[in-house]
């Protein structure tokens, strides 16, 4: 028990250097959207610490890192490039306005710092996959979590990539877009997002204990819908877009389903 504390705990104070680190960059460059860039490098940080640090299963602990590692590389180029050349995210921008001089303190601890406690419980389930040393076999829920974490994958990133494609057209420029995925949801890559983290929660079920880890799943699924992305985007960003309100009355926000007439 003492190893597995240690362990978590050590993840917990890489996370919080990391996002610190995040922090100073911010101030240099007067922008605090590096945060988002940095939420994937955080568990790439936390898997792989573990790995090392670990006893558990080799080729558990290393499906998991390497599912982890693919999602994070692929949503750290995502993000940055999204935000390359712009100015900062509008939410951090009234945060900015609304602390004045005493956002820098805050936004260490309203961005950066919490964004690491988040990272690192919402890694709980990955840690305890990886850390266990038993069973020494691939199990139902091994193949089950690894299922759902593909699909959700292939979901996040099919609908970034819709989304980007839409906005690089000048045409589409102050419209709503509610094509491909975006027709039955209007953040399919938000339930991708968290389809992948139930897939690591399903595969921890595989180990002794696993179950006790659902806090992980449940907590990104939960900020997801109503703290850094679906009520926040849609209350700060949107509006009161009249195109995007009618969007709103015929689809769904989180969970895929055919639209309604």
């Amino acid at each position: 028990m003492n190893e597995i504390l240690n362990i978590i705990l050590y993840n917990l104070a890489a996370v919080a250097l990391l996002m610190s680190a995040g922090w100073i960059y911010s101030i240099v460059k007067n922008n605090v959207t590096i945060a988002d860039s940095l939420w994937g490098l955080c568990f790439m940080l936390i898997a792989w610490l573990t790995w090392f640090q670990s006893d558990g299963w080799f080729y558990r602990k290393t499906v998991i890192a390497i599912l982890v590692t693919l999602w994070g590389i692929r949503l750290f180029i995502h993000i940055t490039k999204r935000n390359m050349g712009k100015g900062e995210d509008p939410r951090y921008t009234e945060w900015r306005k609304q602390y004045g001089d005493n956002f820098r303190i805050v936004s260490l601890f309203k961005v950066f710092l919490v964004q690491a406690l988040f990272s690192w419980i919402i890694a709980f389930s990955m840690q305890a996959g990886q850390i266990s040393s038993t069973p020494e076999l691939i199990t139902i829920f091994d193949i089950a979590g690894i299922i759902i974490w593909i699909a959700g994958f292939i979901f996040e990133s099919s609908a970034d990539r819709q989304l980007a494609s839409f906005l690089a057209q000048p045409s589409n420029k102050g419209k709503v877009m509610k094509q491909g995925l975006w027709r039955y949801s209007r953040h399919p890559n938000y339930f991708g997002e968290s389809s992948m983290w139930w897939g690591i929660f399903v595969i921890s079920l595989s180990v002794p204990w696993g179950w006790i880890t659902v806090i992980s799943p449940i907590v990104i699924t939960w900020t997801l819908l109503r703290i850094t992305g679906v009520t926040l985007m849609e209350e700060t960003i949107f509006g009161n877009n009249p195109e995007y309100k009618e969007y709103v009355n015929k689809t769904s926000s989180f969970i895929p389903w055919f639209p309604k007439k």
